[in-house]
């Protein structure tokens, strides 16, 4: 495909990175991370509008949009330490799931095929079929580690007559065998649903999804390194997939099932920064960021910054594996500042 650019709205990159053409492999062969949108509901089963986050994603900051983003916590600039382009919207039909999945795979798949990292903006959680899928195809089918951060297990069968929709893409991941079921970890489950036949089926396929009331219970940070072990026994890289729903709609009311009794915002963010700085994340998507249920730019601000941590993590990692460098996050922000004080 050529560049479409913006699929609705104004044609702009997330916060003015450079762009980058799909359609002309010279324009992102020798990208570190490349950005693509993926403006797809069409597999919403509650309240639409997720079709408009990556142009919401690309746009909510308050600072100027001139690709620099120095941050303050891990002394790297994302979207400049790293090289960081944007190839615009992949052009997807929210009437036609199959055709749209199909058609955002091969995308996917040619970026990771470089050794990019494709973050893709979405769109509702259909789109980690084949982001995942993709991803997988180029560094190796099964040789990927799933971590996902949501409310709800997507892992369901048939909803509505249809067997492609956002409560679906894990089941098709693992059935597939794109990725392993006992390599795919869930963070930040919660509610009433799903409904115990796909628990046990997701029991049958090795799953581990850590429930909010275990997060409490033994702390996000435990659970955490627990997962990174899982996931890299025998797994080369990590797909990363946030729902944004994993937060409590306090911190994120823009999303199409929304779920009360989820992580803080600086929970998710400080969640993504780890994983990102300690474990290789070769493929990521965020998801479910849907502007017309927002308020105040809230949801779209942390969507923003999950992908500016992502970010500034790789840049970080990648500093610190060239330098023979450590990064301390209780380092004081100023010369002569202790911590606490």
């Amino acid at each position: 495909m050529t560049r479409y650019g913006s699929q609705f709205g104004p044609n702009y990159t997330f916060l003015g990175v450079p762009e980058c053409d799909l359609g002309e492999l010279a324009s992102y062969t020798d990208a570190d991370v490349v950005i693509v949108g993926a403006p797809f509901d069409g597999g919403t089963s509650f309240r639409a509008g997720a079709r408009f986050g990556p142009q919401a994603l690309r746009a909510a900051c308050y600072l100027e949009h001139d690709g620099s983003r120095p941050s303050l916590a891990m002394r790297v600039d994302g979207l400049k330490d790293v090289k960081v382009v944007d190839a615009g919207d992949v052009e997807l039909y929210s009437g036609d799931a199959a055709r749209s999945c199909a058609d955002l795979e091969v995308e996917i798949e040619k970026i990771a095929r470089t050794g990019a990292i494709p973050i893709v903006l979405g769109g509702d959680h259909t789109i980690t079929w084949p982001d995942a899928t993709g991803v997988a195809r180029a560094h190796g089918w099964g040789r990927i580690a799933v971590i996902h951060f949501d409310a709800h297990a997507d892992t369901g069968d048939i909803t509505f007559g249809s067997l492609i929709g956002h409560g679906q893409p894990m089941r098709r991941l693992i059935e597939s065998g794109a990725v392993r079921g006992d390599r795919f970890l869930q963070i930040g489950l919660r509610g009433y649903w799903p409904e115990p036949e796909t628990l046990d089926w997701m029991a049958e396929q090795g799953m581990r999804s850590y429930e909010m009331t275990e997060i409490v219970t033994r702390g996000l940070n435990e659970c955490l390194t627990e997962a990174f072990e899982i996931a890299m026994d025998d797994c080369d890289g990590i797909f990363l997939s946030v729902d944004i729903d994993v937060c409590d709609p306090g911190h994120a009311p823009g999303t199409g099932t929304p779920e009360p009794g989820g992580l803080s915002a600086r929970e998710l963010l400080d969640a993504v920064r780890r994983i990102c700085y300690e474990l290789p994340v070769v493929g990521m998507d965020i998801v479910e960021v849907s502007p017309p249920f927002d308020h105040a730019d809230i949801t779209a601000l942390l969507g923003n910054r999950v992908v500016l941590e992502a970010l500034s993590a790789i840049a970080r990692r990648r500093k610190d594996q060239r330098d023979g460098t450590t990064w301390d996050p209780a380092q004081p922000l100023l010369a002569g500042r202790i911590p606490g004080e």
